[in-house]
């Protein structure tokens, strides 16, 4: 079984991430934790180093507790749900974990929701943390 989780660095992500290595351990899985960019000129080197340090940070969190991971930088273009969703295809992702921010409607029409649209769009089960 591989899970893959949504990791930012935010509260919730770790949230996530504790989640996903609870699921790892009960069903004798594989963490892959995954970051996305948008890259080209909307991504700076600040934010690759930024998010680099946070997967690096969020695998050793995971191998202290003897869980076999992976981590993976995504800058190929889209959106992080985007990347997300089309990363766990291409990886027969058995399950997605991910953390969530509370929004308004309104704030959902104008900045968009890539939780709603891995929510919607993701060939396996997806499990959302608060």
């Amino acid at each position: 079984m591989k899970i893959l989780v949504g990791y930012d660095g935010s509260n919730s992500a770790k949230d996530a991430l504790a989640l996903a290595k609870k699921h790892a351990t009960a069903f004798d899985a594989k963490v892959i934790i995954v970051s996305s960019l948008t890259g080209g000129s909307v991504t700076h080197a600040v934010e690759v180093e930024h998010a680099t340090e946070n997967l690096e940070s969020a695998k050793k969190m995971v191998d202290d507790d003897g869980i076999a991971c992976e981590t993976k930088l995504l800058v190929r273009g889209m959106t992080p749900g985007e990347d997300l969703v089309d990363y766990a295809k291409e990886k027969a992702i058995d399950e997605i974990i991910i953390g969530i921010k509370r929004r308004s409607k309104v704030g959902k029409l104008l900045f968009g929701s890539n939780a709603q649209y891995v929510i919607i769009k993701a060939h396996c089960p997806v499990v959302t943390v608060k």
